[in-house]
């Protein structure tokens, strides 16, 4: 007789904080790390080492759409972020950014523009996370010459901006545009020769490649000063000083291409999967509510309130589950989700929302088990809560 599997492993749904690295990325990082040489070396070993990292260089260009000469890698989307925010803010000494940016960009203007009573402009967003454009104009019209930073993709709800118009207000009016990329890079086509943004922040752990290394695109042209926030040997063309991390910039090349070759396929399985995840639970939880469904969305990012029923008792319900209450980098915060404060929920909303990620390994089991699980959960959570306020 047949014995019946169950697979025990928990269900990964957190894309947004990481993915899962890429056979691809894997296999090129192993094989880096057993290479001998610093990239920056002239002997046989360094010019290796330089070549590895060229390769992953016109590798990530490729993924993006523009020179490889553009692409400065750094340790993350976080230094990429600061990097750019510094040295734009150096020159025109006005950041205009969003509500819902990513701590990275909202931290680093809060800080630059700190004691500056003018330096920082922040613009709304709707009740489905889109920037206010009409608010953004006026504060670019109004203050003229800028740096104009708008996420691509939200890393909460997934919600896309239409950037065109944002670059054409800016550049309009003499202002450069920042966008970070993080969680858009590699999930959907991008092409850096139509999205005419002049600077664009990203992470290899986003798409599939090793954690601890990312890249800042600077078109060739950009009127911004260089200010590099390490000193020292003046490497990636004075932007970044410090020995080049061989493996971690050649496993997010590999990544880079594979994301590249597979995102025709990827990106409408994963979507698929998304909407199969939220129907299901719309279906059998009514009374929840996709945050962002109504606007323009990367294919596997789900944010979904489960009125009465807190996010932390939720995720600890579904140890079978990986799953976010909010953006990973905000971990352990206090405060409720300020992307979703933002788009107008409230305090008790946000907290009982979650964040599901999916990507390029989740598949139709691991959805259907997910549904499962968090129906369980939500229905237990609210049981519980309910007893508890009876008693």
């Amino acid at each position: 007789m047949a014995v019946e599997t169950f697979d025990a492993s928990p269900v990964y749904l957190d894309y947004n904080a990481t993915a899962p690295m890429r056979p691809e990325a894997l296999e090129a990082v192993y094989d880096a790390l057993q290479a001998v040489g610093n990239a920056s070396s002239i002997h046989h070993h360094g010019r290796d080492a330089a070549s590895r990292v060229d390769r992953a260089r016109r590798q990530l260009a490729q993924l993006l759409s523009c020179s490889p000469g553009e692409v400065v890698f750094t340790s993350g989307a976080t230094e990429a972020n600061n990097l750019a925010l510094q040295a734009a803010y150096a020159e025109s000494g006005l950041i205009i950014t969003s509500s819902v940016e990513h701590p990275a960009v909202l931290e680093t203007a809060r800080a630059l523009a700190a004691g500056a009573s003018t330096g920082l402009v922040t613009v709304s967003v709707d009740e489905d996370g889109r920037i206010d454009l009409d608010e953004l104009r006026g504060a670019v019209q109004e203050r003229g010459a800028a740096l104009v930073s708008i996420m691509l993709a939200n890393n909460e709800t997934g919600v896309i901006n239409d950037l065109a118009p944002v670059v054409e207000v800016a550049h309009s009016a003499g202002a450069l545009v920042h966008t970070d990329a993080t969680q858009y890079v590699g999930r959907l086509p991008l092409d850096l020769d139509e999205l005419d943004v002049d600077l664009l922040s990203l992470s290899a752990h986003k798409f599939g490649g090793p954690q601890g290394v990312g890249a800042l695109f600077i078109r060739r042209g950009t009127p911004l000063p260089q200010r590099p926030l390490l000193l020292g040997g003046g490497h990636e063309r004075g932007w970044r000083a410090g020995t080049l991390n061989v493996p971690g910039i050649v496993g997010l090349g590999a990544a880079a291409d594979a994301a590249r070759r597979l995102l025709d396929d990827e990106a409408p399985r994963i979507a698929k999967l998304r909407d199969l995840l939220e129907g299901e639970i719309l279906a059998q939880l009514p009374e929840s509510r996709v945050n962002g469904a109504r606007a323009p969305r990367l294919p596997g990012v789900s944010s979904i309130t489960f009125p009465g029923a807190p996010a932390d008792a939720l995720l600890a319900s579904m140890p079978e589950v990986a799953a976010s209450d909010g953006s990973a980098c905000s971990a352990g915060a206090p405060t409720p989700s300020h992307v979703l404060l933002a788009m107008g929920l409230s305090r008790e909303a946000a907290d009982s929302t979650i964040r599901f990620s999916l990507g390029h390994a989740t598949t139709e089991q691991e959805i259907r088990r997910a549904i499962d699980a968090t129906v369980r959960a939500v229905i237990h959570v609210r049981t519980v809560m309910d007893a508890t306020v009876a008693s």
